[in-house]
């Protein structure tokens, strides 16, 4: 295999090539771009950036397209890349990236971007592996569908706080402020002070974010070796709670399983409370954790979500700090 660098004789067969790779994407058709509306840049490509062919026996079997990106001369910008459905697994593209990345050090960049599709997961593996990662996603909408979802009604804030069983308000303290900024920028965090062996963790990113509370509860339950409850109030609707013991998360509960989306039986059967280990791990009464923590397909079958959060916070001896 040979790569060379493309003239303005290649351009019909950078056009054939272009096409082809343009067919086995197949974008929705609010992302075709013809060969018309980028001829143009093709061929300012060819002339003053990188515009690469490989071939084997004389034959092409793949090409590259890379521009040094104005706004940011240190990064070029590997805008096209294809090889031939049977030229592939020979390393093609491989050589081809190499012989992108080599020219554009030789013009003082430091950076390689490209474009790639959700769906083609040959290339991103092949890019993950040279160490290419994700920094953009660009997202579209339907219009029609846009002006829809702007019609409803706007999703309401979400409460959590975070339970540890310890008295220890300084160590609970310390943990927090350790690993939160490891988690993702928060606004704010506040300690309380214990109420019945438990200190309670309120924080602005856990508020918004299920996965940061997630990441809290297991990361104080494991430094202090002590379980924690992790209360939520999702969208003003529904109630979720996570209980850890010594890092590891042993019970979820959702009180509207599919409000997120449609599970299968046993996934919905999950996220149902489990009255033995809230009772193991917080001292409630089974009995009054299966009468309270109760499971349904909608909301509007159980208590009003607030309502429904202070009682099992109740059951548990928790206090459910919802006010901000």
């Amino acid at each position: 295999m040979t790569i060379r660098d493309a003239s303005e004789h290649d351009l019909e067969l950078l056009r054939r090539l272009r096409d082809d790779f343009q067919r086995e994407l197949a974008k929705p058709a609010f992302f075709d771009e013809p060969w018309e509306t980028v001829a143009e840049d093709v061929q300012d490509t060819v002339a003053n950036g990188i515009a690469l062919l490989a071939e084997e026996d004389g034959a092409p079997v793949g090409y590259a397209l890379a521009n040094i990106v104005p706004q940011t001369p240190v990064r070029g910008h590997l805008y096209d890349l294809y090889v031939q459905s049977d030229a592939r697994g020979r390393g093609v593209g491989r050589e081809l990236i190499a012989e992108v990345g080599d020219r554009l050090k030789e013009r003082g960049g430091t950076h390689l971007s490209l474009d790639v599709a959700l769906t083609n997961d040959p290339a991103r593996r092949l890019y993950e592996r040279l160490g290419f990662r994700a920094y953009d996603v660009l997202m579209a909408v339907e219009l029609a569908q846009l002006q829809q979802q702007l019609a409803a009604p706007a999703l309401t804030q979400s409460f959590a706080s975070t339970h540890v069983q310890t008295d220890d308000v300084e160590g609970v303290r310390r943990g927090v402020s350790q690993f939160m900024p490891r988690v993702g920028h928060s606004e704010w965090s506040e300690v309380s002070q214990a109420e019945n062996g438990w200190v309670a963790v309120t924080d602005e990113l856990c508020d918004r974010d299920r996965g940061a509370q997630r990441k809290l509860g297991a990361e104080l339950s494991a430094r202090m070796g002590v379980p924690v409850v992790a209360l939520a109030l999702e969208e003003d609707v529904v109630v979720r709670f996570l209980l850890f013991d010594r890092g590891r998360m042993i019970d979820e509960y959702l009180s509207v399983p599919t409000y997120y989306g449609d599970l299968n039986k046993a996934d919905e059967l999950s996220l149902a409370a489990n009255a033995t280990l809230v009772a193991r791990l917080t001292g409630a009464d089974p009995a009054s954790v299966r009468a309270v923590a109760r499971t349904a397909s909608s909301p509007v079958e159980l208590a009003p979500a607030r309502e429904l959060l202070g009682q099992i916070a109740a059951v548990m001896k928790l206090e459910a700090r919802i006010e901000r």
